[in-house]
């Protein structure tokens, strides 16, 4: 499961996004140490709309973007900075009351992009109308959107995330996203934890189902030419061998990589270690990192730990190599659960998302 409790649910807002919120991650994000590509300016050349293929399943991985493009060229312009996620709103309401030194301090937060995470709280039609309205915005800004997809049937395998799709929604699901942004700059992360976690006991009879399913959705995305990342974990749940075994089967070979160390805390170090030994076991396969809030490192828990970090701002690398970005995919300030004095999980958590701020490097 993720490292967070609650399933997901809808706060409706005044903007056209509303609160879309995931346990204790709702959208997510970008940031990094690596040499920087700005992430939210570019020139207006640097936004090459990507050209649309047919639906349907690819009987070879794409040719070019998956392994031999530019990480610079994969995310033109940076990553989108979505205006009405939880941490603007609440900066905005600081701000309304006079509380200029926490609006300030928490702009740290509101002032980076954060992708969105998309899953089976929206309906159909609703769902192509925020894809439309977040493309529309982010190609007005000339960046590109990330998303994260967490909808897979028996998410969680019945744990405190439990949910997602049948397999035939699933499925029809993810076509419809990828026909969504089908010609348009975008990144996709898909089912943060689906693949780590499928060692363990409760998950033991989905894991071939479960595999692919994955493989499949990855090859929607991929004709859809949009470059995905399959989860990889983190550098201390999955050795590499096996992991690497796992994501062979979820059809990595269709994806741009993995990602690692979604809503957890390991150092971006500890991360690039692991994802440079599980790229290598891929034949060279790119891959991300969460840096949201590893600032500080583990701190000993993963619900609202104290002493915990905001990680590096978001970069997108242009110095070749395998990682090709540090991700914010998880919200900073938002609750992991009812632990450490924090509001349910998903509830902005405003004491410790200054710690997190106070606490940065």
């Amino acid at each position: 499961m993720l490292p967070h409790s609650a399933v997901a649910r809808i706060i409706v807002s005044s903007g056209i996004l509303g609160s879309i919120i995931i346990g204790s991650g709702f959208f997510a994000s970008v940031g990094g140490g690596m040499q920087e590509h700005s992430v939210g300016a570019s020139s207006p050349s640097s936004v090459v709309p990507r050209q649309g293929v047919p639906s349907g399943i690819a009987k070879l991985p794409p040719q070019g973007w998956p392994d031999t493009a530019s990480a610079a060229s994969l995310y033109p312009g940076g990553v989108w900075l979505n205006p009405e996620t939880i941490p603007v709103t609440e900066v905005g309401k600081l701000r309304t009351a006079g509380n200029a030194a926490d609006a300030d301090a928490l702009s740290q937060i509101s002032s980076q992009p954060i992708a969105t995470w998309l899953g089976d709280w929206w309906g159909s039609d609703l769902l192509k109308r925020k894809l439309a309205a977040n493309t529309a915005a982010a190609e007005l800004a000339r960046t590109t959107p990330v998303y994260v997809i967490y909808a897979i049937p028996d998410r969680d395998c019945g744990g405190y995330s439990a949910g997602g799709y049948n397999d035939e929604d699933y499925l029809t699901f993810n076509r419809t996203v990828a026909d969504s942004l089908r010609g348009h700059p975008a990144v996709m992360l898909i089912e943060p934890d689906s693949i780590a976690m499928l060692g363990t006991e409760r998950c033991g009879s989905i894991v071939d189902r479960r595999l692919g399913l994955l493989s499949t959705v990855v090859q929607y995305y991929s004709q859809a030419g949009i470059p995905v990342y399959l989860d990889g974990g983190n550098s201390k749940w999955v050795d590499p061998q096996t992991m690497a075994d796992r994501l062979t089967k979820a059809g990595v070979q269709y994806a741009r990589g993995f990602f690692t160390n979604v809503s957890n805390f390991r150092l971006t170090a500890d991360e690039k270690q692991y994802a440079e030994k599980l790229s290598r076991l891929l034949g060279g396969k790119h891959y991300v990192i969460d840096v949201s809030r590893n600032g500080a490192g583990w701190k000993g828990t993963w619900c609202n730990p104290t002493g915990a970090a905001l990680g590096q701002n978001p970069m997108v690398s242009r110095t070749g190599g395998s990682m090709d970005a540090l991700l914010w995919v998880k919200t900073p300030g938002v609750s992991d659960g009812t632990c450490n004095g924090g509001p349910a999980a998903g509830k902005w958590f405003p004491t410790y998302a200054l710690d997190l701020v106070r606490a940065r490097p």
